[in-house]
C-alpha cells in the first residue's frame, strides 16, 4: 500500500489551522459550529480520514489520523467531537456493511454528508446491554422504535447510525432474537425521526448533542447493515474501539493546547519581579502537564500501533489509550486553568474550554470507571 499518510496529514492539519484559526471560543461560546464548515471539511475526507481513496477518502491509518484528530482536538474539541462522530460512522459501515453500502454511505460521508452514531439511551448509558431500541422487520421493510440520549453531532447528521436489539420474524427463537443485535442507517429527515437538541452542555458546547426519538421508522431492507443477527457485545466493542481511540487522541489535543497556553503565560507574567515560571511550584504544574501530554500520545501511538497491524490486545489498548488521555486531560486543564489563574477561567478561552471539555471526557465513550473496571479485567485474565 502506498504511504499517503504524511502528505495527506501535513495538508489536513493547514486546513484545520486556516479554517479554524481563532473561531473556536466563538463557536463555543455560540453552541454551534457552522454547518457549511463541517460539510466542506467532510467533503475534504478530514472528518472521517481512515477512509479509503476508493471511496474518496484520504486513506490515513490510525497513527496518521489519530495525529490530525490531535491537532483538531486542540483547536476546537467540539470539532473534534463532529470527527470522531464521522469517524465511528464511517468504521460501523466499512466493519458491518456490504460492498453496496460501503459504496453509498461512505461516499456520502466523504462528500459532505454528515453522520452520528446512537448507542445510549435513557437506560443504557454505562450499561449498553440493557438497550431496548428495537428493529423488526415488517415484510420487507424494518421498523426502529427507541429513543436515544447524548448523542454527538446528531444536530447536524444527516445519517443516523442506530444501534438496537433485532428481531426477525424468521427466528422463532425469543432467547436468540433478544441476544441479536442489528445496526440501521436511518435518513434524518424520514417521518418518526425527531432530533431534540441539548442546550448549553457542559463540555463540547457545540458539537451538536442531542435526544433522538425514532418511532415507528420504516425503512428499506437496504438500511440494515450486513444483514444484522450480529451479538450485541461485537456490535459494541466494533464502534467503541474506534471511538475510544479518537476520543483519546482528542485528549492529546487538549493537553497539548493546555500545554502551549500555560507555557506561553508562565513565561510571559511576570511576579514578584520575575517569570511565573522561574517560581518552582508553577515550573512543577508545567512539568505535570508535560507528563500528562507524553503518557496520552505514548498510549494513543500503541493503540493505534495495535490497530494498524490488527492485533488482538487492540481493544485493551484503546480503553486504556482514553483512560489515560481522559484522566491526563482533566487533571492536566486544571493545572492549565491554576497556572493561568483569572486569565484562564474568562468563558471560551482555550484554557477555560479545556477545563469544561476534559470533563466531558471522563464520561464518554466509556466512564472512567467502566474502564477501570475494564483495564482491571484485563489484569486478571493476565494472570490466569
Amino acid at each position: 500500500m502506498t504511504d499517503l499518510s504524511a502528505p495527506s496529514l501535513a495538508t489536513g492539519r493547514t486546513v484545520l489551522s486556516e479554517l479554524v484559526a481563532d473561531r473556536a471560543e466563538a463557536w463555543d461560546l455560540a453552541g454551534v459550529l457552522p454547518e457549511e464548515l463541517l460539510r466542506d471539511l467532510g467533503s475534504r475526507g478530514l472528518l472521517c480520514a481512515q477512509v479509503p481513496q476508493t471511496y474518496g477518502g484520504l486513506g490515513l491509518d490510525s497513527a496518521a489520523n489519530g495525529e490530525l484528530t490531535a491537532h483538531t482536538g486542540a483547536l476546537c474539541s467540539s470539532l473534534r467531537s463532529v470527527q470522531t462522530s464521522q469517524g465511528m460512522a464511517a468504521w460501523t459501515v466499512s466493519r458491518l456493511g456490504d460492498a453496496a453500502q460501503r459504496r453509498d454511505h461512505l461516499g456520502a460521508l466523504t462528500s459532505g454528508e454528515l453522520a452520528a452514531v446512537a448507542f445510549s439511551e435513557p437506560e443504557a448509558g454505562s450499561d449498553l446491554s440493557a438497550m431496548t431500541t428495537r428493529i423488526r422487520r415488517d415484510g420487507e421493510d424494518l421498523v426502529v422504535d427507541g429513543t436515544k440520549k447524548w448523542i454527538t453531532a446528531a444536530r447536524y447528521a444527516d445519517r443516523l447510525v442506530v444501534f438496537g436489539r433485532f428481531e426477525d420474524a424468521a427466528d422463532g427463537d425469543d432467547d436468540a432474537r433478544e441476544e441479536t443485535a442489528a445496526v440501521v442507517v436511518v435518513p434524518r429527515t424520514a417521518p418518526g425521526v425527531r432530533v431534540d437538541v441539548i442546550p448549553d452542555p457542559l463540555g463540547c458546547r457545540a458539537a451538536g448533542h442531542a435526544h433522538v426519538t425514532l418511532d415507528s421508522v420504516r425503512l428499506g431492507p437496504d438500511a440494515l447493515l450486513g444483514g444484522g443477527a450480529y451479538s450485541l457485545p461485537m456490535l459494541v466493542t466494533t464502534a467503541l474501539t474506534y471511538g475510544r481511540l479518537s476520543v483519546a487522541w482528542g485528549c492529546v489535543g487538549i493537553l497539548r493546547a493546555c500545554l502551549r497556553a500555560a507555557a506561553d503565560h508562565a513565561s510571559s507574567r511576570k511576579q514578584f519581579g520575575q517569570p511565573l515560571a522561574a517560581h518552582q511550584l508553577v515550573a512543577g504544574h508545567l512539568a505535570d502537564l508535560l507528563v500528562a501530554e507524553r503518557n496520552a500520545t505514548r498510549a494513543c501511538e500503541h493503540a493505534s500501533r495495535l490497530w494498524d497491524t490488527r492485533q488482538p490486545d487492540l481493544a485493551t489498548a484503546a480503553v486504556l489509550a482514553k483512560h489515560v488521555g481522559a484522566t491526563g486531560a482533566a487533571a492536566g486543564s486544571s493545572l492549565a486553568v491554576q497556572i493561568l489563574a483569572s486569565a484562564g477561567t474568562v468563558d471560551g478561552h482555550v484554557v477555560a474550554r479545556a477545563h469544561r471539555d476534559a470533563k466531558l471526557m471522563e464520561i464518554i465513550e466509556g466512564s472512567n470507571e467502566i474502564s477501570r473496571l475494564l483495564l482491571a479485567e484485563h489484569a486478571l485474565a493476565m494472570t490466569r
